[in-house]
C-alpha cells in the first residue's frame, strides 16, 4: 500500500498527486494507491490517514508526504514503523502556518476553508523532534523551494536517503523524473 498525503491548501488535484495516481494506474497498481482529500484540521487529517492504514501490514506500507503531508508522514512512520518518502516536507509547520489562521482557499479550486487557531496546537501535538530510524525515510528536497528551507529538511532527516535537487521549486516541477526512485524505495524490503 502507498498512501499519498498532500500539503496545506493542496488536494489530490495537485501536480504530484495526479502524477502518482496516473503512474500507479499505468502500472496496473491503482488498488494499492490512496490519496485522500485531507481535512484542514491536522487531528482529523491524521485520523483520515489512520483509517486508511487500518488493517494493513505496516511492513508493506509506504507513505509519501508533500510539504505538510511530509510532516504527517513522519509522525505516522514513527508511530507505525512504516516507510516514508518526503517531498519538500514541512519540518516546523506550527511556526510556518500560524500566519494562515483565518479563512483562505485551496490552490486547486475556489473552495473556501477556515484554518483555525486550534489547528496550530494540533500541529504541535504531532511534532517529531527527531527520527528514530533514518533508513525508513527518503527525502527529496529542492534548494529552490520558495516556501520551506531545504537545509532544515536535510538536517532533520540526517542519515536518511536524500536527494537534493539544485534549484527547482516547492512543487518539484520535475517530479516525473523522480517517480522511479520513489517507487523503488516504496517497493524495497521492509521498513
Amino acid at each position: 500500500m502507498i498512501l499519498y498525503l498532500h500539503g496545506f491548501r493542496s488536494s489530490p488535484l495537485s501536480y504530484k498527486a495526479r502524477l502518482m495516481t496516473q503512474h500507479m494506474q499505468t502500472l496496473g497498481r491503482s488498488a494499492e494507491f490512496f490519496c485522500p482529500d485531507l481535512s484542514p484540521s491536522p487531528k482529523q487529517a491524521i485520523a483520515q490517514a489512520e483509517s486508511l492504514l487500518s488493517g494493513h501490514d505496516m511492513r508493506h506500507v509506504s507513505i509519501i508526504g508533500s510539504s505538510l503531508g511530509g510532516y504527517y508522514a513522519t509522525w505516522l512512520a514513527e508511530k507505525y514503523g512504516c516507510k516514508a518518502v518526503l517531498l519538500n516536507p514541512a519540518v516546523k509547520p506550527p511556526r510556518e502556518l500560524e500566519s494562515y489562521v483565518g479563512v483562505t482557499t485551496y490552490y486547486h479550486s475556489d473552495q473556501v476553508f477556515e484554518f483555525k487557531a486550534e489547528y496550530v496546537d494540533e500541529l504541535r501535538a504531532l511534532a517529531t523532534p527527531c527520527i528514530t530510524k533514518p533508513q525508513r525515510y527518503f527525502l527529496i528536497a529542492a534548494t529552490g523551494d520558495e516556501v520551506l528551507d531545504w537545509r532544515e529538511m536535510v538536517t532533520h532527516y540526517a542519515g536518511a536517503k536524500q536527494t537534493v535537487i539544485e534549484g527547482s521549486d516547492h512543487g518539484i516541477a520535475e517530479f516525473a523524473d523522480y517517480l522511479a526512485p520513489v517507487l523503488a524505495f516504496c517497493d524495497a524490503g521492509d521498513a
